[in-house]
């Protein structure tokens, strides 16, 4: 592979490569603000800009003022080139740390900073800003304008999901690219020149498109907003764990930042994996870190309708391997979730193996896809649940509904909140012993005799298998409250006071027999 140095590094780059992106896969940082590995290439930020110290050297005049006399003098300086415009050629050789380029981004950072605000003590960017970050790496040094800086409008609501601060912003053009080059919808663009530029929204329109909060995570200052973290956190208090959204059947990875002080996530970010999501997420997906803390189901229930009441893990445990001891065998129903994880499902298939029921699958029905990221499918894990079973399609809950009145199943365990429930369905479950393992409040655990409380996906360690076959595997972000436990131990428990035995009882075991298991599948897939 061809080469260029970096500051006396070899730089490996593929064709076509810039210098900032040949860098950049490398790990390292050219500093910057206007790019973005998956935009296209502005160059108006000029912070990137990079001496090239091999073949022909070029210059610019400059007039530099004599300490001694006062006067100015003719001299030259190294012509400096934007780093991400410049391709990367081989042997080439490149400093970004000469004090030529140190003088050059000391300039650019001080011209961005001339008609600032500097509120950072207000606002949601202060601690992951590059103004501050490049101020302390490259400035240091207060500004030296001493006349009343350009106002421009504050506060200002680009739609249901974004407020913009014209005055925070430097021009970048990162969100006017996403709207146009990622979503297709050029609804941002910049109008007026020089220190009266700044980003307006189309006439007539506002920002409202399904990847909006994708202008707010690409801003590298504090001019976009999101109106739903806005005032909400500092990031400092926050720490961050590696996550995969749960919102469709794409599975995208995410950072999830979470406050460990009151074990609440406060935000989701796109993680880069450029297999899957690239670097982005839609809005849906970043706002689902909300199901951790709404419609939660944080107690054991016993009961139906009015007679439901609320009781301890054991006693609910007990009660329902007492009901599944008394469904005739062979009439049991074992619901699968295509929004629980893979191992849960695998635990679910061990229970029904060693109860000799039959399986089906519960599913969240089809919201509005799109050519972007967004699936048709809703559900993050219906192929590791259809995995998990050892099928290529599983009966729905209306196949449960007709099974229940024809007299085959007399009994029912379901696992999660997701249902594709119809009325003759719903009308069915109310007939038969239901037991629902749940994590969230639904019409499937409303019908249910006994609710089990159990973990959701930020809770616990596992794995979805997104539509493309790619294992989506996450890792626990926070704990669970303390009457909710993992679906395996919950199962666990359930086959131990049903009298049975599991083939797997344990995530270790499950977690391990999912990852073989969709490696088969994987080999025998050819992929």
């Amino acid at each position: 592979m061809s080469t260029f140095k970096l500051d006396g590094r070899e730089i490996p780059f593929e064709p076509g490569d810039s210098i900032m992106r040949a860098a950049w896969r490398q790990g390292i940082e050219i500093p910057h603000y206007c790019w973005h590995p998956g935009l296209s290439v502005a160059a108006n930020c000029r912070m990137c800009l990079v001496h090239i110290t091999s073949g022909r050297q070029l210059e610019m005049p400059q007039l530099v003022k004599d300490p001694e006399t006062g006067e100015y003098r003719q001299a030259t300086k190294p012509k400096l080139v934007p780093a991400c415009q410049t391709p990367a050629a081989d042997g080439l050789e490149v400093s970004s740390s000469n004090e030529e380029v140190k003088s050059a981004q000391a300039s650019v950072q001080e011209f961005l900073l001339l008609n600032h605000p500097v509120d950072c003590p207000i606002c949601d960017q202060a601690g992951e800003c590059k103004l501050q970050d490049y101020y302390e790496e490259h400035l240091h040094q207060l500004k030296r304008k001493r006349t009343e800086p350009v106002h421009k409008p504050k506060g200002v609501r680009f739609g249901p999901t974004i407020v913009f601060d014209a005055e925070r912003c430097i021009l970048c053009t990162r969100c006017v690219r996403v709207c146009e080059e990622l979503v297709g919808d050029p609804v941002l663009s910049k109008r007026e020149r020089g220190n009266k530029s700044e980003i307006v929204l189309s006439p007539g329109r506002q920002l409202d498109h399904r990847y909006t909060l994708m202008t707010e995570h690409v801003c590298p200052v504090g001019a976009l907003t999101s109106r739903d973290f806005r005032f909400k956190a500092r990031v400092w208090f926050l720490r961050s764990a590696d996550s995969v959204c749960d919102g469709c059947a794409r599975g995208c990875a995410s950072h999830a930042d979470f406050d460990p002080r009151k074990g609440l996530i406060e935000r989701l970010r796109p993680r880069d994996d450029e297999r899957v999501n690239q670097y982005w997420m839609c809005d849906d997906g970043m706002l689902s870190y909300r199901a951790q803390r709404e419609d939660r189901i944080e107690s054991a229930t016993i009961g139906r309708g009015p007679e439901r009441r609320f009781v301890s893990n054991t006693n609910a445990l007990a009660e329902a391997a007492a009901m599944l001891r008394g469904v005739e065998s062979g009439k049991l129903a074992v619901v699968l979730s295509a929004a629980h994880s893979t191992e849960d499902n695998l635990a679910m298939v061990a229970l029904n193996k060693a109860l000799g029921g039959k399986l089906f699958l519960a599913a969240r029905p089809d919201w509005e896809g799109d050519d972007i990221l967004r699936r048709d499918d809703q559900n993050p894990n219906r192929k590791g649940a259809l995995l998990a079973a050892g099928a290529s399609e599983l009966p729905d809950l209306s196949a449960l509904g007709e099974a229940i009145r024809e007299g085959s199943i007399a009994g029912v365990i379901a696992l999660g909140a997701a249902a594709d429930l119809d009325s003759p369905a719903s009308d069915a479950l109310k007939s038969v012993p239901l037991i629902s393992l749940n994590t969230h409040i639904s019409e499937l655990a409303a019908l249910a005799d006994i609710v089990l409380p159990v973990a959701m996906h930020f809770e616990t360690e596992g794995s979805f298998v997104n539509f493309e076959g790619f294992i989506r595997e996450f890792e626990v972000v926070v704990p669970p409250q303390p009457a909710v436990r993992p679906t395996a131990e919950v199962v666990a428990s359930l086959a131990t006071g049903a009298g049975i035995a599991l083939e797997h009882r344990d995530q270790r075991s499950l977690r391990a027999r999912a990852r073989e298991m969709i490696s088969e599948s994987v080999t025998e897939a050819g992929a």
